[in-house]
């Protein structure tokens, strides 16, 4: 009985330690996935994670939009300040299990702060909020 006992104890725990860094590995992807869409300066690409609203701000004005609506902007946005580089400087998890970034996007001589919060819905992460805020 004892010997069943560990080799459950020894599964569980393999498998916990598995799914774990599974959601870990799956986090970071939809984070540097964001982040090389933004990079782009690809309002398309970037949108495909937009859920179907967002609180988006840009230097023009902030407030909550449809995916198409905050595509429009930040199609707008992105001609008017062409990346020349886009870098994640800091990203995280909240309580909820809401994942965070802050980077900094440059175009010319501008920097932007960059933050987007991106939470799962059913299986998708999916952008409720960006900003670009000029630093």
């Amino acid at each position: 009985m004892k010997k069943y006992f560990k080799t459950a104890l020894m599964i569980i725990a393999t498998v916990s330690v598995a799914l774990s860094f599974a959601f870990k590995n799956n986090s970071n992807d939809i984070i540097s996935d964001i982040g090389s869409a933004i990079k782009s300066g690809n309002a398309a690409n970037v949108s495909k994670y937009f859920h179907s609203s967002v609180d988006l701000t840009v230097p023009s004005g902030e407030g909550s939009y449809s995916k198409s609506q905050a595509e429009l902007i930040l199609k707008n946005f992105f001609t008017k300040n062409p990346p020349s580089s886009f870098a994640i400087k800091h990203q995280g998890a909240s309580n909820d299990g809401s994942l965070f970034a802050i980077g900094t996007y440059t175009s010319g001589a501008l920097s932007y702060r960059t933050y987007f919060l991106v939470k799962k819905i059913g299986d998708s992460y999916l952008i409720h909020q960006l900003e670009f805020e000029e630093e």
